[in-house]
């Protein structure tokens, strides 16, 4: 499964869905599922509801994601994250970097 992009019909919400396993051969696909999409849009949604697995590298390239749309000022949230996803993301303190929906 490939990471799908859809832009919102007034232009203002990116959304991301991710694969069911975000590592490092996703980086290139991640990276270009929201090149060139954030000076538009106001916010951003990382659609976790099909990752199962995510390993240290997929933390590094939403971090790297975070201060792009930030730099961007784009509002960015990750959501419908499994309870093991969640808890990964707990332990890596991401509950407080993402508002998680």
């Amino acid at each position: 499964m490939a990471v799908e992009t859809q832009i919102s019909e007034d232009g203002k919400v990116l959304t991301i869905r991710v694969p069911s396993r975000l590592d490092i051969t996703a980086h290139k696909e991640f990276g270009g599922a929201y090149k060139d999409k954030l000076g538009p849009v106001s916010s951003c949604i990382v659609d976790m509801a099909d990752v199962e697995f995510l390993d240290s590298s997929a933390l590094g390239m939403l971090l790297m994601f975070r201060e792009k749309a930030v730099a961007e000022s784009v509002d960015v949230s990750i959501a419908n994250c499994g309870p093991s996803i969640k808890k990964i993301f707990a332990m890596a303190n991401f509950d407080k970097l993402f508002k998680m929906e």
